[in-house]
C-alpha cells in the first residue's frame, strides 16, 4: 500500500494528469456545432489556454493535499466519491443545465464522458494504492501522450511529445522495479480512460452550451462512482469532519481544474493541450519540493526541463499551425 499521506501534492497530480490530460477531438470540435470560435489573435488564445491550464494543475495540487487528509476516514473510493458527488451537486445547482432539446448522440457522448471521469478516477485511486506514485503517473500519463503523437498533424508535434515521454519517463523511473501487475494495469486503464475523457471533454464543450455538459457528465461520474464509495466507506462519507474537507476537495480537485481545462480545450489545439498536460507530474515534483521539501535528485530535474521544454514547444508550434491556417 502506498501512503498517500506522504505526498499529498503529487498524488492530486497523478489523479489529474488522467483527469486532466490531453485533448485529441478539440480540432474536431472546433468544426463541430456549436464550438466556439477561433480566437482573433492565436497568440493571445494560446496564452490564455496556458494559463487555464496552469490554474488547473494548482487546484488540483491544493485539492489533493485536501484529499489526503481523508484517505484515513473514507479510503479511496470513499474521497472519489466525495470529490465527484459534490462536484456534480455544485455544477448542477450553478449550471442548470437544459434537458431538452438534445439528440440521443449528444446524450451518448455526456454518458461516455461521465463514465470515462468517474472510471479514471475509480482507476487511478487503486492504483495508488499499489504502486508508487511517480510510476503510477507515469504509466497514466501515456495515454494522453499517445493520443497527442496520433492527433498530431506536424511531423515537429512528434518531436515534442516524445521529449514529453521522456521526461515523464524520468521522473517516475527509480519506481519501475517490482511493480504490482494489478497497480500497473489500474494506471494504464485510467491512462486509456484519460484519452476517452480528453475526447469527450472536446466534443461536449462543442455541443453543449457554456458548462452544461461537464455538468451532466459530472452527475454520470458520481452514479458511477457513488455504489462503491458507499460500499467502502458507509456512513462515515456522512460525517461532518468528513463532507467539510469533502467539498473543498470537490472544487478545488474537480469542479474546479475540469471547468478551466474546458475552458482551456476551447483555446488550445489538440497536440498542444496534450503535450501540455504531460507538464502534471512537473508540476507536481516542484511542488512536492517547495511546498513538502521533498528534494528532487539530478535526473528528476532534467525530466522537469524537458517536460517544460516540450510544453513550450508544442504551444509554439500549435500557434504557428493556427497562424499559417
Amino acid at each position: 500500500m502506498t501512503n498517500t499521506r506522504s505526498h499529498p501534492v503529487t498524488a492530486g497530480a497523478a489523479a489529474r494528469a488522467a483527469a486532466g490530460a490531453a485533448a485529441p477531438a478539440a480540432a474536431g470540435a472546433a468544426g463541430a456545432p456549436g464550438a466556439a470560435p477561433a480566437p482573433a489573435g492565436a497568440g493571445l488564445g494560446s496564452l490564455g489556454g496556458i494559463g487555464l491550464v496552469v490554474a488547473a494543475g494548482l487546484s488540483v495540487h491544493f485539492g489533493s493535499a485536501v484529499a489526503a487528509l481523508l484517505f484515513p476516514r473514507v479510503g479511496a473510493l470513499g474521497v472519489v466519491t466525495l470529490r465527484v458527488t459534490i462536484a456534480a451537486v455544485l455544477l448542477l445547482a450553478v449550471c442548470r443545465p437544459r434537458l431538452r432539446g438534445h439528440s440521443r448522440g449528444d446524450w451518448a457522448l455526456v454518458g461516455a464522458f461521465g463514465v470515462a471521469l468517474g472510471g479514471m478516477n475509480i482507476l487511478f485511486y487503486q492504483a495508488i494504492d499499489r504502486i508508487p506514485l511517480g510510476p503510477a503517473v507515469t504509466l497514466e500519463v501515456l495515454g494522453p501522450l499517445l493520443l497527442s503523437v496520433v492527433t498530431a498533424r506536424r511531423p515537429v508535434s512528434l518531436l515534442w511529445a516524445g521529449l514529453a515521454l521522456v521526461g515523464v519517463f524520468l521522473l517516475g523511473r527509480d519506481g519501475f522495479d517490482g511493480l504490482d501487475p494489478a497497480g500497473a494495469g489500474f494506471a494504464l486503464g485510467a491512462g486509456a480512460l484519460c484519452a476517452l475523457y480528453i475526447v469527450c471533454n472536446a466534443r461536449t464543450g462543442a455541443r453543449f452550451p457554456r458548462l452544461d455538459g461537464l455538468a451532466l457528465a459530472m452527475a454520470v461520474a458520481a452514479l458511477v462512482s457513488l455504489p462503491l464509495g458507499v460500499a467502502s466507506a458507509g456512513g462515515a462519507l456522512l460525517d461532518p469532519r468528513v463532507l467539510g474537507p469533502g467539498l473543498a476537495v470537490a472544487l478545488l480537485s474537480s469542479g474546479l481544474p475540469y471547468t478551466l481545462e474546458l475552458l482551456a480545450l476551447r483555446r488550445l489545439p489538440a497536440a498542444t493541450f496534450a503535450v501540455l498536460m504531460s507538464l502534471s507530474p512537473a508540476i507536481a515534483a516542484l511542488a512536492g519540493f517547495l511546498v513538502l521539501g521533498q528534494a528532487l535528485s539530478a535526473g528528476q530535474c532534467l525530466a522537469v526541463a524537458l517536460v517544460v521544454v516540450a510544453g513550450a514547444g508544442a504551444v509554439r508550434t500549435g500557434s504557428a499551425g493556427r497562424s499559417s491556417g
